[in-house]
Parts: C-alpha cells; sequence; structure tokens
C-alpha cells in the first residue's frame, strides 16, 4: 500500500487539507515502519507535519504504530525512562545516577534511547558502562537494535536539517509496556501535546517536564512546571525549587565528574549536581506512587542517594504493566 492517500490528506491545498485522524495516523506509521512506503513519501509526511505542527490525535496514532511495531522483547518495567537528547550543550547525563536510585529502591526501570550529538562526558552509555550501573533493576536497550526503523527514522534529521515528530513519539514509545513513565522535552510546548496524546492511547500514569537539553533531568535551582497524567487525567503541577543557586545546569564551568560524584571519592562534593540527581530522583519516585507527595518523594530520595552504596531497599509492592 502506498503512503501518497495520507500525504495527500496532510497536504493538499489552503482550505481542502485536514490533520489526520488517529486511526490515520497509525496506519501511515505502520506503513513507514514495515519498510513498504517510498522515501520520498515519507520526507514529504513528516516535513508538512512539521511545519504545521502536529496535532494530539497523529502523536497518539504514530505512537500506536511504533508500540505495535517493536521488535525486541524487553524486561518487564514499572518506570519507562526514554533518553533521547539532540543538544549539543548537555554536561554528564547526572539524570542517569537518578535512574540507579529508583532502581535501588526495588522498581524496574527500562531505559532506551540514542542520542545523536552527545560525546566526552555528556555521552549516556559510556557513563552506564563505566560507572556498571546497568543491573539490578536498571536496564538499558539502545535504539539500534530495539527498532532499526525507528533509529532510521530519527536519523533523518541528518537528511531534512530538521527535526521531526519522531523525537517525540519515541519519548512517548514506552515499548516494556511499564506502567508509568517519565518524559523530559527541550520546548515547552510539546509537555501538554504529549500528555493529551497518551491520554488518547489509554495511558495512566506520566510525568513531563522541560529538563535538561531534553532529557527528564531537574534543574534543582528551579521551579519546575510538570505536565502529564495520574489515573487517566491531565497533571498540571509545580515542583518547587530544592536549593537556592544562580548556577546554570549543564554549565560548562562547573564540570561533573560522574564517577567521583557516585563513588563519592572526589575531595569536594558538587552539592548542585547531587541536588539536580536528588530532585530527578524524587520525581520519577512520585510518578511511581513511591511518596504520596513530591515532599515526601524528596526525602526518599535523598535517603537512596546516601544510602546508595548499601545494600538495596526491599522490592515495593505495585509492581505491574501498563494498565
Amino acid at each position: 500500500m502506498s503512503l501518497a492517500p495520507y500525504v495527500r490528506i496532510v497536504a493538499q491545498g489552503k482550505g481542502r487539507a485536514r490533520s489526520l485522524t488517529q486511526d490515520e495516523a497509525t496506519a501511515a506509521m505502520s506503513l513507514i515502519v514495515s519498510g513498504e512506503a517510498a522515501p520520498e513519501a515519507i520526507g514529504a509526511l513528516l516535513m508538512v507535519l512539521r511545519l504545521r505542527g502536529e496535532t494530539d490525535a497523529e502523536i497518539a496514532g504514530f505512537t500506536a504504530a511504533f508500540r505495535a511495531a517493536a521488535q525486541a522483547s524487553l524486561p518487564p518495567a514499572d518506570l519507562d525512562w526514554p533518553c533521547y537528547a539532540a543538544g549539543r550543550t548537555r554536561g554528564a547525563p547526572l539524570f542517569l545516577l537518578a535512574a540507579k536510585l529508583v532502581a535501588n529502591a526495588g522498581y524496574r526501570v527500562s531505559m532506551h534511547g540514542w542520542n545523536s550529538h552527545q560525546e566526552g562526558a555528556a555521552d549516556l552509555r559510556t557513563a552506564l558502562s563505566g560507572l556498571e550501573l546497568e543491573g539490578g533493576g536498571l536496564h538499558y536497550a539502545p535504539l539500534e537494535t530495539l527498532m532499526p526503523a525507528a533509529l532510521s527514522l530519527l536519523r533523518l534529521r541528518d537528511t531534512f536539517g530538521l527535526r521531526s515528530c519522531i523525537n517525540t513519539v519515541l519519548r512517548m514509545w514506552n515499548p516494556s509496556g511499564a506502567r508509568a513513565c517519565v518524559q523530559g522535552v527541550f520546548h515547552p510546548s510539546y509537555r501538554g501535546l504529549q500528555s493529551r496524546a497518551a491520554r488518547l492511547l489509554g495511558d495512566h500514569t506520566l510525568t513531563v517536564i522541560k529538563g535538561g537539553g531534553g532529557e527528564f533531568e531537574c534543574h534543582p535551582a528551579k521551579d519546575i512546571a510538570i505536565f502529564g497524567l495520574r489515573a487517566g487525567e491531565e497533571l498540571d503541577a509545580v515542583a518547587p525549587a530544592l536549593i537556592a543557586n544562580t548556577r546554570k545546569l549543564h554549565d560548562p564551568d562547573y564540570p561533573v565528574d560522574m564517577k567521583h560524584l557516585w563513588s563519592g571519592s572526589g575531595s569536594v562534593t558538587d552539592a548542585f549536581a547531587v541536588a539536580t540527581v536528588v530532585q530527578t530522583t524524587a520525581l520519577a519516585l512520585w510518578t511511581l506512587g513511591a511518596a504520596p507527595d513530591l515532599a515526601g518523594a524528596v526525602r526518599m530520595a535523598d535517603t537512596l542517594w546516601h544510602a546508595r552504596h548499601t545494600p538495596h531497599m526491599p522490592s515495593p509492592e505495585g509492581h505491574g504493566q501498563r494498565a
């Protein structure tokens, strides 16, 4: 089947073009990930949507197609944690330490991603292997093995010179079928879009923030606007700043040594970096319902940080797949 009918829907002349319905978006993306669509048609569809802006239904439909087409079987998870930042200004991936603390609390955390412009201290995979953090409830799946067709779509950015909605869809994908998700965005307008699209998909538990470089990572000295879902209903909340500091997140004047930070072997303690990890951990724990409120989640996260080299806490009750 050709992708042409779907391109025609969105690209007809003024007054005739319209958005794709959720079912049409699912059908169109299913064609694309199956490899049956012409590359010219894929480019036309994605760039028309880029110019016009994607709707909730289109993002939901595309995400549904990704979920149906996942080619690898992932371990069961409680929390889905996508990692797809492409910013060139990121520093050390402190959110990785937060994910490990959540796993230390007894939750199963599924991370997946591909980071096109990360290198050196910002490289997530180098940090993951160098610190030997995987295992014990934390699992990472690289996109190129998880779903090669999705990576090919993501790398069309190199051809277009522009991002496409694939960046958003990958954040919403949840290939492990986890019961809760955390997502970071670079542009604030996407927080509501992803929340509303997730609701159309029938998702129930989601936290979306504007995070460092587009990752789920908090600036601990700023109030954080929180979007997402709780019990399937849209969420609009604020996490208050954890510390008072004028430092920028990933400030090149303050490089973070992940190994020393995690081991505690450095001669100087980086309170800002620690607060970043604690605040990010707290939001993830709050998403999972590990604490009744944000203040309680912060206290739990702080305890986990100071106990990070002691035996893990007992596994909490309530593990399960997406409702």
